[in-house]
Order: C-alpha cells, then structure tokens, then sequence
C-alpha cells in the first residue's frame, strides 16, 4: 500500500480536538469557577485539561511523522538549518506572544514593558524545543536509539529531582532542581508568576521529559500511515496506550503524576490516553466512515491552521482585558453583564469559553475557505 501523499482524517481531528479544547480551557469566563474537569490539578494529580498540552506536543509529533519524509533526501547541512530555522520562529514567536503588548498603560500614559521582566520560556517556546531535539533524535538516530534516548530521558529526569531538589521535598514546587535551574540560569523575573511565585511549568529541565510526547505522536503517525487502517493497528495503539497507562499508574506511587512538574510518569499518562484516543478515531473515522453530515470538518478547520489559530487565542484575549467599559475590563464586564447575568456560575464561565473558541473558529474557517493554511 503506497500512503506516501495519504492523509488520515483521524490525524487531523485529533490535532483540530486537541486546539479546540486547548482555547476552551485556556480562557473559561470570569465571575464563576469553571468545571473542576476544565482547570488544571492544583499539583500533584490529574484533569481532563492537563492532557491538552501534551496531545499538543503528541500531534506535533503527528505532523512531523508526514513533513520528514522529505528529509531523507536533503542534506544534512539542510535538515539542520529546516530545523534550526523553524525552532528559532516558533520560539520567537511564543517569546513575542508573552511580551505582547510591548507597553503599559498607567495612569493615563503609556510605558513600554521593560524586556527584563519578560517570560523566556513557555508554550509555544516548549514546542520549539520539543520540536527540535525530538527532529534530531529521529533523523540522526535509528529508532531503537531513539526509544533508548526517551527511556534514558524518563528515568533521568525522575533522579536528577530527587538528587538535586530539596532533601524534604524534591518534588515541590519551590523545591524541586527544576525551579532551582530556572532560577539561576533565567532569573525569577524571567519566569511564570502565575501560581503567585516564580516557577516555570514550562522550564528548561522539564521539556527533557516532554521530547517524549513528541517522539511518542511521531510513531504513532509514521505506524498508521505504514501499516494503514486496519484492526490490527488499532489493536496494536490500543494495547500500547494501555500499557503505558499501566505503568504510569504504577510509576505514580512513587514519582506522582504532576502536569507543573511534567513528571515521567505524566508522559506516559498523556502518550498513553494519546494513543487510546487516536485508536478510537482510526476506529471511527478510517474503518467505519462515522462522519455522516461531515460532522469532522469543524475539528478539521481548526487543525489545518493550528499555530496561528492558538496565537490568536492567546493575543485576543489580552486585548479584551486592554479595553475597559465602566471601569472594568471588557473581558470582565461581557461575563459579568452578559454570561453570569444570564446564566450565573461555572455553565457561565463555560459557555463564554466555547463563545471565545468559536470565534476562534470562524477565523479559521474563513482562512480555510480562502485556502490560507499558516505554516512555520
């Protein structure tokens, strides 16, 4: 079977899922708690929400599985300055996004924000060097190797914590040889303020364990399209995302499951719950052609433009807050006025979510329906 220039439908959903859901959680309503399925776990622990940013990173790998195919008959002074190239820009831009809008406006002036309080790592910047070493590790290296690099990764990253962290408590969120490096080679000033104090979700230690969601998505994608749309590859992820349940549950008894710390045993939750998702939608939508009214092409819209799509989510919504109406910020006043007025509380705060995302959308539709498709 010849799936070289062979799109899978479950490939795209899965990605288009995975940012749909992404915006929904990353800007609830205000004025009311969202659903405790719809915010991260405090610390220690799992929710619904903390599997969005590793299906992420696992579609990255996804897309990568169809974009190196090219690579096999490039030079390697070309693979590296594609690669380079495309992690600076990405990287760039997640940088860009969190410095956005470059001033402040204080008592009726404005005051541009000073570059050294800006947050270096995050997202998008995540992304990039996943991206990176992950596209290195495949090319450079034979896949035995690579499986060894992301086992070696997972066990690395758990005795480097309990080695350098604090002697009492290694794993806490001050406390841990993540938020130690962060601290002295970026600065607290440089670092996520968002838990109240400087600490990184998003720091230089925990993207080791993260190149892993990459690597996982990106064998997943090359299997599907090697092996095609058969029961036997559903078989096979569903088994493999299982096993990797299996041993996450077991590994949490000692090194937990913490999204914040982006534990090993977390990666493996999240590659696990991946692959059972993705053997649902080959089951679905490749074997069974569930896709009566294209119902799919919703999720599709949103995954052929993914990056610019998530930019905007995440500069749209600064400039709600930027703009004030009655003394409040517009952000504020629509969920306050409209959303809690109407419908007080978390169903509230959940219907702006999906109010915002489909806004979102309709960007995106409209790029699709112009053939626009954004790639870095």
């Amino acid at each position: 079977m010849n799936t070289s220039s062979t799109r899978f439908l479950s490939l795209d959903v899965f990605r288009g899922m995975t940012l749909c859901f992404m915006i929904i959680v990353n800007t609830p309503g205000s004025g009311a708690d969202a659903f405790a399925p719809l915010q991260h776990a405090a610390w220690h622990g799992f929710t619904p929400t903390d599997l969005v940013f590793p299906s992420f990173l696992f579609a990255v790998g996804n897309a990568m599985s169809f974009s190196m195919k090219r690579y096999i008959e490039m030079g390697n002074a070309a693979v590296l300055t594609k690669i380079f190239k495309r992690t600076l820009l990405i990287f760039l831009i997640g940088y860009l996004m969190y410095w956005f809008p470059f001033f402040n406006f204080d008592k009726g002036h404005f005051e541009f924000s000073p570059i050294s309080h800006t947050r270096i790592f995050g997202v998008l910047q995540r992304i990039a060097l996943c991206y990176c070493f992950a596209s290195l590790m495949i090319h450079f290296l034979s896949k035995r190797s690579v499986i060894i690099l992301s086992i070696l990764f997972l066990v690395a990253y758990w005795i480097i914590l309990l080695v350098f962290g604090d002697p009492l408590n290694p794993l806490s969120m001050t406390g841990n040889a993540g938020y130690y490096l962060d601290k002295l080679v970026l600065g607290a000033d440089h670092m996520y303020h968002g838990e109240g104090k400087a600490f990184d979700p998003e720091g230089i230690l925990s993207t080791l364990p993260a190149i892993v969601n990459v690597v996982v998505g990106y064998y997943a994608g090359k299997f599907i399209q090697q092996k095609g749309k058969g029961y036997d590859v559903i078989s096979k992820m569903l088994l493999m995302g299982c096993l990797f349940i299996f041993i996450a549950l077991c590994w949490n008894m000692v090194f937990p499951i913490n999204k914040k710390l982006w534990s090993s045993p977390f990666v493996l939750i999240t590659t696990g719950l991946d692959l059972v998702i993705l053997s649902f939608l080959v089951y679905a939508l490749e074997i069974n052609d569930w896709n009566k009214g294209n119902w799919t092409r919703f999720f599709t819209i949103l995954g052929k433009n993914p990056l610019p799509l998530y930019v905007l989510s995440e500069t749209l919504v600064i400039f709600f807050y930027m703009f004030t109406v009655k003394g409040s910020s517009l952000y504020n006043w629509i969920n306050t006025n409209i959303y809690q007025a109407i419908i007080p509380g978390a169903i509230g705060s959940l219907l702006f979510a999906i109010s915002y995302m489909l806004i979102c959308w309709l960007v995106g539709y409209l790029l699709d329906k112009k053939k626009i498709y954004i790639r870095v």
